[in-house]
């Protein structure tokens, strides 16, 4: 592996995927300017607990955060895996440290466990429902679905949080090579509406207005309801709906719509559902949520081919293409097909090995 320059990046935007590519590719990296001409002016207190969780994630990492917190310089080391324990800010979800570790747990020395405590669903991050039922499904696109699981023991909602998941991936020596362009016909819906610290009737009340709008499309729709009480339910009172439609070839489109103080159980639902709709009107293989994951996964393939079709790349989306050109010197072709409004994506995988995996 040749030791290129630290790559350098400015500003607080897209600091957690240059954080995660960088151990990833093993290639430093320093980001200036976070925030400095904020009345506040550096890194956040979840940015700061995401190194943290890099640092506990990792063999060797190191961390040089200036005096005044507005730069940050990483200097990566082996992903370790093995037992995390931490509790995160409520100041954001715990989809926030999740998809960092979704990223990086496969690749490690041994079986990641991770245990995490905080908000299990806001509408800032991944709720941990749409990380169990869609972000972790996605994975068998690239071989990597025998023993992965997300266990959720507690539940919290915001603004006190007070929810707990397990978090379990074993390792991977390398990653299946993707082709996947054809992504079928809805088949069915399925989803959860959890409610925490409320009336059990606030979860039917949405699941009912969710049907209502999905109905007239499909029959094949299962929403379970999900009520926690006491101390498994967290420190607030809130409720929530996540829905995943499958199509028949297995691409994943996922919405989810978590109560703000005041909103009835009804608008959550309706709202929830028409969201569905936009993302399936996308179309593509991987929702606007997961487009990263597919890319990521395709650069670490093997030295083969990979394609998929995706519906109207994100911003998000479109930066992270740049990023993993900076960080893996890949670059994709992108063909748009004006016929179904998607593009088609190939790169062609860097062949990249988990040399810490032990061999059998």
């Amino acid at each position: 592996m040749s030791k290129r320059e630290v790559l350098q990046f400015e500003g607080p935007a897209f600091l957690k995927q240059r954080l995660v590519l960088s151990i990833l590719s093993q290639q430093a990296v320093r980001i200036d300017r976070i925030r400095s001409d904020d009345e506040n002016p550096g890194l956040r207190d979840y940015e700061v607990s995401l190194l943290r969780l890099l640092e506990k994630a990792t063999n060797g990492t190191r961390i040089v955060i200036s005096p005044t917190g507005t730069s940050v310089m990483l200097r990566p080391g082996m992903i370790t895996g093995g037992r995390i324990d931490m509790d995160c800010p409520t100041s954001r979800g715990i989809g926030y440290y999740l998809e960092a570790l979704v990223a990086l747990a496969p690749f490690g020395k041994e079986q990641m466990t991770a245990t995490l405590r905080g908000i299990t669903s806001n509408n800032t991050d991944l709720s941990v429902d749409l990380i169990r039922t869609a972000t972790l499904v996605n994975y068998r696109n690239f071989g990597l679905e025998e023993g992965v699981e997300l266990r959720i023991t507690k539940r919290g909602s915001a603004p006190k949080g007070g929810g707990e998941v397990r978090f379990i991936c074993p390792v991977v020596r390398t990653v299946k090579p993707l082709n996947f362009v054809d992504p079928g016909r809805i088949r069915r819906i399925r989803g959860i509406a959890y409610a925490t610290r409320v009336s059990p009737q606030s979860a039917n009340r949405m699941v009912e207005s969710a049907r209502g709008e999905l109905n007239r499309f499909i029959p094949d729709i299962y929403i379970y309801t999900d009520v926690y009480k006491g101390a498994e339910a967290g420190f607030s009172p809130g409720f929530g709906l996540s829905l995943v439609a499958e199509t028949t070839n297995g691409a994943l489109m996922t919405s989810e719509l978590c109560a703000e103080a005041g909103e009835a159980p009804e608008d959550i639902g309706s709202n929830a559902a028409r969201l569905l709709l936009s993302e399936i009107s996308r179309g593509g293989c991987f929702d606007s949520t997961h487009q990263w994951l597919a890319l990521l996964l395709m650069v670490l393939g093997p030295e083969h081919v990979s394609k998929t079709r995706i519906g109207k790349l994100t911003p998000f989306s479109i930066q992270y293409l740049r990023d993993l050109r900076a960080f893996f010197n890949t670059t994709f072709k992108i063909k748009p097909d004006a016929q179904t409004s998607t593009v088609l994506l190939t790169c062609l995988g860097t062949g990249y090995t988990n040399v810490g995996k032990k061999t059998t």
